[in-house]
């Protein structure tokens, strides 16, 4: 018996407003396979095969290969299977519909008029051949029967099967979407699970990518496309209008379009990037957050622009490595000559019989020649011509 999704929904809200990949889903080979519940919306073409745990298909939806349902299969009338319907439990295939193999059921088969199975079919249960009624219908009066003859607890049990929370998320895809092994295009938003693998170009919508996933195709989307972390795209990524949100870890083997684009220094994208308005890069940390704090390695500190100059006495400059630097601006003594400590100040005359400190080794002053010492010095043909006080010589000569 089918077990219908859970979902928070009103009466006038439509199920199958977008594509839904739960986790895992992966496509082997030719066949699109997945541990929960397989729904299709109506005009539907799907050019692989399907397995999954209870296939419930709208009218005139076609499937390229077989259905393989460990539960219960609907096939609503016109559908069109090209291989083998193998089901686990019970099946219910609706007027005109054509399968192109064999029909295997396990449990009871409900099948309608004009109903073409090209290589016969068998079912362990019961056979009603007639148009089956349709299945909210038949569970009502199911269980207002069971009800009728007072069977309560196998009407609570039936109930309690119904209305049981599924372990994983249904596959659904919407009405008159198109998967193939080329693309896979639908009107709708477009929602991509976990750790899936999938094969061609993906068209819809809006677009979100699961972690760890890996798509052999392109994305392209009207609005946002979002790329969870670790996931790898074999192919471009394209937005019409909006804004392509790639975290770390994605891995892009192709160029990115885009109005806007969020993307995360620890991505890899192999092509080009065109974003016609803004790209921002931003660096998460552990715990997927985003880190504004400037780069900075361990142990490392901000230096200051001006070092300051010390004595080369000071052994704290060793470590530092400043041992030897010289100031940028050097001091420059007075050019007056220094008086020793307990001496009187000596007068004109005198100070030119006393011996220049300027001479002495260990005089603390700086002596500056006047022109006449310069001239003196020098060849009195060729005197200086490099230096001031050369100059002022030559000028006194004249």
């Amino acid at each position: 018996m089918v077990a219908w999704p859970q979902t928070d929904m009103s009466l006038r809200s439509d199920p199958l407003d977008r594509l839904t990949i739960p986790d895992g889903t992966v496509v082997e080979e030719h066949d699109l396979v997945t541990d929960g519940d397989v729904v299709v919306g109506g005009q539907t073409t799907i050019e692989f095969g399907v397995r999954g745990r209870n296939v419930i298909a709208g009218e005139r939806v076609r499937f390229g290969g077989g259905i393989e349902a460990d539960g219960d299969c609907r096939l609503d009338m016109w559908c069109d299977v090209a291989g083998n319907v193998l089901v686990g439990e019970d099946a219910y295939l609706g007027e005109r519909v054509h399968v192109g193999g064999q029909l295997m059921v396990s449990g009871d088969l409900d099948i309608g008029d004009d109903v073409d199975i090209e290589e016969g079919f068998e079912a362990n249960g019961w056979i009603v051949i007639r148009n089956p009624v349709p299945t909210v219908v038949f569970l009502f009066i199911y269980l207002a029967q069971l009800l009728r003859i007072g069977e309560e607890e196998a009407a609570e049990d039936v109930w309690n099967e119904l209305t049981a929370t599924e372990e994983r998320d249904p596959l659904l895809v919407p009405r008159s979407a198109r998967i193939s092994d080329d693309a896979w295009r639908v009107s709708t938003p477009a929602t991509i699970g976990a750790e899936c693998r999938l094969h061609g170009n993906l068209r819809a919508a809006e677009l979100d990518i699961g972690r760890d996933t890996e798509v052999f195709g392109s994305l392209r989307a009207k609005s946002d496309i979002s790329i969870a972390s670790g996931a790898v795209v074999h192919g471009d990524v394209t937005t019409r209008g909006g804004t392509v949100n790639v975290a770390s870890g994605v891995h892009v083997r192709g160029d990115v379009s885009c109005e806007n684009l969020e993307l995360d220094d620890d991505a890899e994208i192999d092509g080009a990037i065109r974003a016609r308005d803004e790209v921002r890069v931003v660096r998460t940390d552990a715990d997927d957050g985003v880190d504004d704090t400037p780069v900075q390695t361990e142990g490392s500190e901000l230096e200051p622009a001006i070092v300051p100059v010390d004595d080369e006495d000071d052994d704290s400059l060793v470590d530092d490595g400043f041992v030897g630097v010289e100031p940028a601006i050097v001091q420059v003594e007075s050019a007056v000559t220094a008086v020793e400590n307990g001496h009187d100040a000596v007068d004109d005359n005198e100070a030119d019989d006393e011996e220049d400190p300027a001479d002495d080794e260990d005089g603390g002053g700086v002596h500056i020649p006047d022109a006449e010492e310069v001239a003196a010095d020098g060849n009195d043909d060729e005197p200086d011509q490099n230096g001031l006080a050369g100059a002022i010589a030559e000028a006194e000569r004249r």
